[in-house]
């Protein structure tokens, strides 16, 4: 919840550590600096656990690879108030908004330590685990960047998210989308996206070079983006001003992006122009000096880029940069030094501290690898051993800071999902419900090794996705050098503790001829959360003596439900139903959890609730708190969920009917659509499954459906193929195949070239405007170049995307190395500054220039 503390301008919490640091500083040595002989931690199992950590700040639909139990599906509408798929991606920490902003910085460190130390991560076993979690959130950035100059920054906003304490998978307030584009821009954003799909892009370049091109391209039009509308983020996303404010300008940004587009493209245009923003970074106050007192983090990647640079070009003045900068957090510079506590932490803000300390020490360690003084080499590697060291037990308190990992680990972070509250609470339940493995907690935030794990300070314990970014990549590092193994059999599966979503009952009143139940449906759901619009259940009781059906009525003096109905269950047993079908019973609040029904059943003949089946267990008290019943049966439409009913149950062995035979339609040479009449089933059909052969035989599954419609792809043009469905019900039995249908696929037509391109103005003023052009392959193949030409609407000033030529008023756009290429159906997009009114020229043509 990082909007709970009034925001504090960067100046003053500069001023504030370098004020403790002053304090602190009789001597200046590091406290428990002589690491040579390293604790003796299992640096893989960290490693291993702080890569979970980022799978349970998932958003969206989870994939397959998704390894943590408790999350479920969440956000799955994000993106859909301006159109777009804006699922995926991170949640910040302990809350469920998507700041564009760090999540990118995040995704850049991660991706830093694997371009550094590639080779730890292979030999500890997190290769894979590393690249899921990096083409996930990649995979969001994609699909917030739809086009050169827009970028969606954020998803949710941050008062009404932190306004709620629940599981993500519960959410129901609105989660708006902000973005920044060419009217209002947002450098710093924009810049450290690009850097993060960069140096993204080096780390995929071994496996999939497809896909590491694709990021390029993002990352190249991001930067562009950046260069050219200049702009601080927060100034646009205004949202984002309380929890990620630009405080440093984006100038940094510039230098980083460019820094690592170099290292991704070997293109020494961006080196130039890193280099050349350079001298446009901060310096201590009054000085000329580049600022020191500070550190990487998701706002300042000044510190950062002096380490690539001096690594890159190996030039005396981003070697004197990095080298002050962490002699200020080792030895001190000038009588000046990073304050530290008795037991060796190097502290330099309150909120979070060590994720600053875990920060510097990866880029410590990259530095050290990379120079080669020696008393500086040893110095920085074993500042760096014994900040994480401390993180990881190696302090006055014999504790983890990484909860899961250690000697008595953090229990209570400040975070909704883990908690697991149904009721909108932070402190119920009181004991948090699943362990977060590898998440860094905000630590001791004065310089005295003081900590205690309360979920409601966030300062000391919020977890985020910046503060174990740094800190992954430097366990990998030290994972290289010292070892120490993975967990074995990690991750283990939590048990519930307890009924997640059941049934409570109790007599509200009775007579002798009535019994009054109040019934709840509660649902603390949380391996996953989720939530229940579909619910009923059932109370069952028995006809006495000679009592008919008919002798028996049903009614409801309260329900937050339907009405309750009266069934029969076999001889003599009978049940009343409730439906609660459209309630969203939820883990989201006190009443958002829970429904109530009042019900009475009365007889006008015999009457004896004491041998009815749902009657045993409740309390018979009137009046008295209504207990779990667990002959009450609870069901999310047809699936039982809760309770027993009367007698054996009867397992489901009646398979479906036969479906009908589909129909293909819309055939073409490489796809078609199958429809079907639907089967029928005793319980219900839960699905189809679809079977395809083509005139070689060999059928074989070609997807599932849970409707009557299937759309086959990936077909071979002017073939013959066969398809039939089969159904399936929720207990697995399957019905007869239907009848097959035989159809074939269009020849494929001869490969066309050729482009289009559509003019729009973006924005337009006196004597002037920006106008952008997408291009479309309209074709059938491949196009490897493309020119767009148009006559009149005025001098381009500036270009991004594309190369311009002029010949009198005819503009003629090229396409740049990057972009030309363009595959059928495949698009990309040029935007210029230009002189005039901005009216839409006509005609405007594409040529394409060359296909495969």
């Amino acid at each position: 919840m990082r909007a709970a503390l009034p925001v504090i301008s960067r100046t003053l919490r500069r001023a504030a550590a370098v004020a403790a640091a002053a304090l602190a500083l009789p001597l200046l040595a590091v406290p428990g600096a002589n690491a040579a002989a390293a604790p003796a931690f299992a640096y893989g199992e960290a490693l291993q656990k702080s890569l979970w950590f980022y799978e349970a700040q998932q958003s969206g639909e989870l994939p397959d690879w998704n390894r943590v139990g408790w999350r479920g599906d969440s956000a799955t509408d994000d993106g859909a108030d301006v159109g777009r798929d804006l699922t995926g991606g991170w949640y910040d920490a302990g809350d469920h908004v998507k700041f564009g902003f760090p999540m990118a910085f995040s995704a850049t460190m991660l991706a830093w330590g694997a371009v550094e130390y590639r080779d730890a991560y292979q030999s500890s076993g997190q290769l894979t685990h590393l690249l899921n979690n990096l083409r996930w959130v990649n995979d969001y950035f994609i699909k917030a960047h739809p086009s050169p100059n827009v970028l969606y920054g954020q998803v949710g906003n941050g008062g009404t998210d932190h306004a709620w304490w629940g599981p993500a998978e519960a959410m129901s307030m609105a989660r708006p989308s902000y973005k920044i584009d060419a009217s209002c821009g947002g450098s710093d954003l924009a810049g450290e996206t690009a850097a993060a799909m960069a140096a993204a892009s080096i780390v995929f370049r071994p496996t999939d070079p497809g896909y590491a091109d694709t990021l390029v391209t993002h990352a190249r039009q991001l930067y562009t983006f950046a260069d050219t509308v200049r702009k601080e983020y927060s100034d646009c996303i205004t949202d984002a001003q309380s929890y990620y404010n630009s405080w440093s300008g984006y100038t940094d940004e510039l230098v980083w992006g460019a820094i690592w587009l170099y290292r991704a493209t070997q293109d020494s245009t961006f080196l130039t122009k890193a280099e050349s923003l350079y001298d446009s970074l901060g310096t201590e106050p009054q000085t000329s000096i580049k600022s020191y007192k500070w550190t990487i983090a998701w706002d300042d990647k000044s510190y950062g880029a002096y380490v690539l640079l001096h690594k890159l070009t190996g030039k005396q003045k981003y070697l004197d940069d990095a080298n002050r900068w962490l002699d200020w957090w080792t030895v001190g510079v000038n009588g000046s030094r990073v304050a530290y506590s008795p037991g060796g932490q190097a502290v330099l803000d309150r909120w979070g501290s060590l994720r600053y300390a875990a920060n510097t020490a990866f880029a410590a360690l990259v530095h050290s690898d990379s120079i080669t003084d020696a008393t500086r080499k040893a110095r920085y590697h074993d500042f760096a051993v014994r900040q994480i060291g401390y993180m990881l037990g190696d302090n006055p308190r014999n504790s983890s800071y990484v909860i899961g990992f250690g000697n008595n680990p953090p229990k209570n972070p400040h975070h909704r999902t883990a908690h697991g509250s149904w009721t909108d609470q932070l402190s119920s339940p009181v004991e948090t419900r699943h362990t977060l493995y590898g998440a860094l907690v905000g630590g001791p935030p004065d310089p005295n090794d003081a900590y205690t794990d309360k979920r409601d300070d966030y300062v000391m314990n919020e977890v985020a996705t910046d503060y174990n970014a740094g800190f992954t990549s430097a366990l990998a590092r030290l994972y290289r050098e010292y070892g120490g193994p993975p967990a074995a059999g990690f991750p283990t599966e939590e048990t519930p503790d307890g009924p997640e979503i059941f049934v409570e009952a109790g007599v509200n009143a009775t007579g002798a001829n009535f019994t009054e139940i109040k019934a709840i449906i509660r649902n603390r759901s949380a391996w996953p959360a989720r939530v229940l619009d579909d619910g009923s259940f059932r109370y069952y009781f028995t006809l006495d003596g000679a009592t008919t059906a008919s002798q028996i009525t049903v009614s409801s003096a309260y329900t937050q439900c339907a009405a309750p109905t009266l069934h029969p269950a076999g001889g003599s047993t009978y049940y009343v139903s409730v439906d609660c079908s459209g309630q969203r019973i939820a883990p989201a609040g006190q009443s958002q959890h829970r429904r109530e029904i009042q019900f009475r059943i009365a007889s006008s003949g015999t009457w004896d609730p004491a041998n009815d089946w749902s009657y045993r267990g409740v309390t018979t008290t009137p009046g008295a708190t209504p207990v779990r019943v667990d002959n009450i049966t609870l069901y999310s439409g047809g699936t039982k969920i809760w309770g027993q009913p009367p007698g054996p149950e009867e397992e489901d062995d009646t398979p479906p009917g036969r479906p009908g035979t589909p129909a293909a339609s819309a055939i073409t040479g490489s796809t078609a659509r199958l429809t079907w009449s639907a089967a029928t089933d005793n319980v219900g059909v839960s699905g189809y499954d679809v079977y395809l052969s083509d005139r070689d035989g060999g059928g074989e599954k070609a997807g599932t459906a849970t409707g009557t419609t299937f759309d086959l792809t990936g077909l071979t043009p002017g073939t013959g193929y066969t398809a039939y469905v089969v159904a399936r019900d929720a207990a697995g039995n399957t019905s007869p195949p239907s009848g097959s249908v035989t159809f074939t696929t269009t020849d494929e037509p001869a490969p066309t070239g050729g482009c289009t391109a559509a003019f729009k103005v973006v924005n337009s003023w006196s004597g002037g405007y920006q106008g952008e052009v997408t291009v479309k392959n309209a074709g059938t193949s491949r196009i490897t170049g493309w020119a767009v030409s148009w006559t009149g609407s005025g001098a381009i000033t500036q270009i991004w995307g594309g190369r311009h030529t002029t010949s009198g008023s005819s503009v003629t756009v090229r396409n740049e190395t990057w972009n030309g290429s363009l595959a059928p159906g495949g698009t990309t997009t040029f935007g210029f500054l230009a002189n005039g009114g901005g009216v839409v020229p006509d005609p405007i043509t594409c040529t394409s220039e060359g296909s495969t």
